[in-house]
């Protein structure tokens, strides 16, 4: 079966639609998930949760360990294994 130049599978647009939310996909890869989303209703969904799943990511307020509170951590970690 011959492969279609613009007619991708689920598979590919998924992985398509991962690589856009990172600004990793190519233009001509956008344009293939542009056509895939005009008829698949999966694909739309994916891509929908995808986007607000990023988005509830990227809004989020939470507080992540500073690189000395860390290595204060691993230093006791280190300690108490010798020990």
């Amino acid at each position: 079966m011959k492969k279609s130049i613009l007619f991708i599978s689920c598979e590919e647009a998924h992985n398509i639609c991962d690589k856009s939310q990172y600004g990793e996909a190519t233009g001509w890869e956008r344009v293939k998930l542009g056509i895939r989303l005009c008829w698949c209703k999966v694909t739309r969904a994916y891509t929908k949760k995808n986007n607000k799943l990023t988005d509830v990511i990227n809004n989020s307020k939470i507080d992540c360990l500073d690189d000395s509170e860390l290595k204060k951590i691993k230093q006791s970690f280190e300690k108490e294994l010798s020990n």
